[in-house]
């Protein structure tokens, strides 16, 4: 299993979150999900704004196109990028049909 996929032109990322790191990056896969380090602590929801602001930068899309789907309160997610614009480099991912 890969820790994305895509839905029509929405791509779906299962990650798993590690707050209050020293700085915001993708930090490679862990276990079935993509690791994503964050500087935001985890309350009161500011890791969870945090990480949909620093997604919709490095997808080239408006916070709005970026939903959390699963994982609220917990450090594994569930994420929707509505039409992603471009993508980062991350292991094996890449637009349908290239």
């Amino acid at each position: 299993m890969s820790y994305f996929r895509w839905d029509g032109e929405d791509l779906i990322l299962d990650c798993h979150l590690q707050p209050k790191a020293s700085k915001d990056e993708f930090a490679g896969l862990h276990g079935e999900g993509l690791k994503i380090r964050l500087t935001a602590p985890p309350v009161e929801g500011k890791a969870n704004a945090h990480l949909l602001a620093f997604l919709a930068k490095a997808f080239g899309v408006a916070k709005a196109q970026v939903s959390l789907e699963s994982g609220e309160l917990n450090r594994h997610k569930r994420l929707r990028i509505h039409a992603p614009q471009r993508l980062p480099t991350l292991p094996g991912l890449i637009f349908p049909g290239k």
